[in-house]
């Protein structure tokens, strides 16, 4: 009977994988805050208490402008937004001017060494609503601990990193790569989403 008990709440809880079909997953994903991404993710949203990848040709080609709509929301809301060990310095006036409560965000310092041990802290605090990392070496059991503390501190975890790793298999709810479309304009397309098969139509902001 206990079996049965624990396969039922396996059942309850979406989180069993039934031959033959995907499991059935319910559209509770954190808003992106663009309507035609949202549309794309099956959870309607970035997962929440998970680890979402970036995968990118270089800094700067729009990750920012694509996380600002849900970093200002979470701000706004008085959550902490922590990013740990960025790239270059925060151009505060930007993210205030994107909405972002500054009072609210985070910076924090830490060597190339010691910069994955932050972020997996922060995530696993359970004091940030989001956190952004620039893991520069992060194998899979790396990239399965960020998002066991994403989980952990039901926190919203971004990795953003070089998309030469999109070839290696990922423990990350969500990756988004991106890519030119077929008209050369910048685009992101899922490589891989929780809850259903990765959707072939690639989200073009400057469409949205």
């Amino acid at each position: 009977m206990g079996a049965v008990v624990a396969l039922d709440t396996l059942l309850a809880s979406r989180t069993l994988w039934h031959a033959g079909r995907s499991a059935a997953i319910a559209a509770d994903g954190e808003p992106t805050g663009h309507a035609a991404l949202d549309a794309l993710l099956p959870q309607g949203g970035w997962p929440r208490r998970a680890l979402t990848e970036l995968l990118l040709p270089a800094d700067g080609v729009g990750e920012l402008a694509l996380l600002l709509p849900t970093l200002a929301r979470i701000t706004a809301d008085g959550g902490t937004v922590a990013l740990v060990a960025p790239p270059y310095i925060p151009y505060a006036p930007a993210w205030q001017a994107a909405g972002v409560d500054l009072a609210v965000l985070q910076v924090v310092e830490a060597s190339p060494r010691d910069a994955l041990w932050a972020f997996e802290q922060c995530l696993r605090s359970g004091a940030c609503g989001a956190v952004l990392g620039w893991p520069q070496q992060a194998d899979a059991s790396a990239l399965r601990r960020l998002q066991v503390a994403a989980d952990s501190g039901a926190c919203l975890g971004f990795a953003l990193r070089d998309r030469k790793h999109a070839v290696n298999a990922s423990p990350a709810a969500l990756r988004l790569e991106w890519v030119r479309d077929a008209h050369g304009r910048p685009a992101w397309q899922v490589r891989k989403c929780r809850g259903g098969p990765a959707p072939a139509q690639a989200f073009v902001p400057d469409a949205a």
